[in-house]
């Protein structure tokens, strides 16, 4: 992973307060919810499965 993907993760993951964002998430609805849970584990997953190639 580039150093620059990984402190835009770490400064990211530091501005969002885990309760702010399940709160919002919940707000929004549940289905809401679980589409916004997929979408960052599958990004989380093309990252890591990404920068784990190496040519």
């Amino acid at each position: 992973m580039r150093p620059i993907n990984f402190y835009l993760l770490t400064g990211i993951l530091f501005l969002f307060s885990s309760c702010q964002v399940i709160g919002g998430i919940f707000k929004a609805g549940v289905w809401t919810g679980i589409i916004c849970v997929a979408v960052v584990v599958g990004l989380i997953v093309f990252l890591v499965t990404r920068g784990g190639k190496r040519n």
